[in-house]
């Protein structure tokens, strides 16, 4: 019973998602409206606009709304540039970095709740023993860009296109009309309405249709990859800018030759980032990772890889506590069953 409950890293952060998993989608059933707004345009946060009980606000709503209509009307206009551009636009994005500058790539691995959705549905395919599909190091390159591509379209061109009266006023917030999280977090909440596909317009109707089907392939295939959204995420990208600024980072120390042979942090990364296998310094501190600290609790060496705070160490690798992790869990997130020793009962002697 008390090797069940052994502490690990990986058991603290799934408490913190889960914890926040609540705040995020139903926080607003506590806080009120009025006041969500309010904390909203102070802290901008992860929580989807389109749950009606969310507790805050997603920044790629904020970003998208200022770009649509104070950033594109503007500059059609030309005036009153510095009041309906750089002051609200900088407000928001401003705030939303200050927390991203000590917390990084932890809020994607720590306190969004389409992560944990993510996490929690490829545990239901492990009970279903469906089999784990992991992207090679020849191919997940050809995932990465999308992320960016993600950004710069559909967070950042089509809604300025659309405030400037370049592209149509339903483009203003394409990623939002697409994003598998609006219709997850709501639908966490009994709320069907954002599940429904709009048929106002042939634009309204192809962004519904799209969202539904990117949230379907993603429900299905977080079954059987980890994180598969999360690779594709604008946010990890936005995130990704300016990683290398904050003072929470992911280390791992030039001193071990085999670390390039070990390869068991690259099995443990739910990204699929091999990098860490064979990087080393500030190069294995990828853009696509979100600080869950999978990597450093699978590390079978003394402090070669390293979560630090402002150059101090948080967590770090342990052989003894690799040795204790990888009695209850496979790097690859597979529950390892409790073998019940048979004692023999002892045969009488009659004779």
């Amino acid at each position: 019973m008390l090797k069940s409950l052994f502490p690990t890293l990986g058991r603290f952060r799934f408490t913190v998602q889960i914890i926040m998993l609540f705040v995020t989608v139903y926080g607003g059933a506590l806080l009120g409206s009025y006041t969500v707004d309010r904390v909203s345009q102070a802290l901008p946060s992860l929580s989807c606009a389109f749950d009606k009980m969310t507790g805050d606000h997603c920044i790629l709503i904020v970003n998208q709304h200022q770009l649509h209509h104070r950033v594109g009307e503007a500059l059609a206009n030309a005036k009153n540039i510095t009041l309906k551009v750089f002051i609200p636009t900088l407000m928001s994005v401003g705030i939303f970095f200050m927390f991203f500058f000590f917390l990084n790539k932890a809020f994607c691995g720590w306190v969004c709740p389409m992560g944990t959705v993510q996490e929690l549905l490829r545990k239901i395919g492990l009970f279903f023993k469906r089999p784990l599909h992991q992207f090679e190091p020849g191919n997940v390159g050809r995932v990465r860009p999308v992320k960016w591509l993600m950004l710069l379209v559909l967070v950042l061109g089509l809604p300025l296109l659309a405030g400037m009266g370049v592209a149509s006023n339903e483009l203003g917030d394409p990623f939002c009309q697409v994003c598998p999280s609006r219709v997850v977090t709501t639908l966490l909440t009994a709320d069907t309405e954002q599940i429904a596909v709009r048929t106002g317009t042939n634009i309204n109707f192809f962004l519904g249709a799209l969202g539904n089907a990117m949230f379907g392939f993603i429900i299905i295939a977080a079954l059987a990859v980890r994180q598969p959204f999360c690779r594709i995420c604008p946010l990890l990208s936005w995130n990704a800018l300016f990683q290398k600024l904050s003072p929470m980072k992911l280390v791992k120390v030039d001193s071990h030759e085999k670390c390039e042979k070990c390869g068991v942090c690259e099995k443990a990364c739910p990204m699929d980032i091999h990098e860490i296998g064979t990087e080393f310094g500030k190069k294995a501190f990828h853009e696509d990772c979100t600080l869950c600290g999978r990597c450093a609790e699978y590390c079978p060496d003394d402090g070669v890889i390293q979560i630090k705070f402002f150059g101090i160490a948080l967590f770090k690798s342990s052989r003894d506590y690799y040795k204790a992790r990888v009695k209850h869990e496979s790097p690859e997130g597979t529950k390892k069953k409790r073998v019940i020793p048979i004692i023999a009962k002892p045969t009488s002697n009659n004779g």
